[in-house]
């Protein structure tokens, strides 16, 4: 199970069941909306994610003619992302995550877009 908030901690959630994969995804609309290099999610099955609290904080962006993107509009952390072709299936922001996603990240999306400034591999 996981569990997660946004960062005034008006929005709640817990995530059960398997996790299908996690992954970066490198996007320019990603980019743009984390603010990062990428957006880094894990994608479950929508019927094991809950509300516990705060569902009147969440907003969601079309982002494309069939992605959701929700977020908190009271502090603006990046919840969920959501694509109408597969509305059994949605992806969870993993840094939003109470408790650090200890599983790998496998997959990386839209590399074509990679920002070039990101190391190739390991830390300096």
């Amino acid at each position: 199970m996981l569990r997660g908030s946004c960062l005034c901690g008006a929005v709640a959630y817990q995530a059960t069941g398997p996790i299908e994969s996690a992954s970066h995804c490198y996007c320019t609309m990603c980019q743009k909306q984390h603010g990062a290099a990428a957006g880094t999610y894990a994608n479950l099955a929508r019927a094991g994610l809950s509300i516990e609290r705060g569902e009147e904080f969440i907003t969601e962006y079309a982002s494309s003619s069939h992605g959701r993107r929700a977020f908190c509009r009271q502090c603006g952390s990046t919840l969920f992302w959501r694509s109408e072709h597969t509305p059994e299936r949605i992806a969870v922001t993993l840094g939003t995550l109470d408790a650090p996603f200890t599983d790998p990240v496998d997959i990386e999306l839209h590399t074509d877009t990679r920002p070039s400034w990101l190391p190739v591999s390991g830390v300096r």
